[in-house]
């Protein structure tokens, strides 16, 4: 993830990413494309490439004398594994939640099985953010 963010900082880089999302291309294809959309030397193109194979954005293999580049499928998984975490914050707990409130209800089937006289029915375990459904 080191790095991921700051290379899509850059509007060249993004639209390196566009380009390659099309498939595998050679650099001298993504350098025309970038010149035809912005005035860009084939060193600086380059160096945003270069910068995006630091960050697994973009992987390389050379093919002959030419240098073929692609999306690096397990770079955008991390920066998309982030962001997925941002936008559920309380997901990892969700388990351990369903766990806990399992372990409550045993505790209470426990507790009125000891205890002579008790109801029979066990009463629901509501969850947050449910409606408690039981008569007031």
């Amino acid at each position: 993830m080191n790095g991921v963010f700051e290379a899509l900082g850059e509007p060249a880089r993004r639209l390196l990413l566009e380009l390659l999302s099309a498939g595998e291309q050679p650099a001298g294809a993504l350098v025309a494309a970038l010149q035809s959309r912005m005035p860009i030397s084939q060193p600086a193109v380059s160096q945003h490439l270069k910068v995006l194979r630091d960050a697994r954005l973009v992987s390389v293999r050379a093919a002959g004398t030419r240098r073929l580049y692609a999306l690096d499928p397990a770079g955008l998984d991390a920066a998309l594994a982030w962001l997925a975490r941002l936008a559920d914050p309380i997901g990892p707990f969700a388990q351990p939640l369903d766990a806990l409130a399992t372990e409550l209800a045993r505790g209470n089937r426990a507790r009125r099985a000891a205890t002579p006289g008790s109801a029979t029915a066990p009463p629901a375990v509501s969850r947050p953010g449910e409606q408690d459904s039981r008569p007031a």
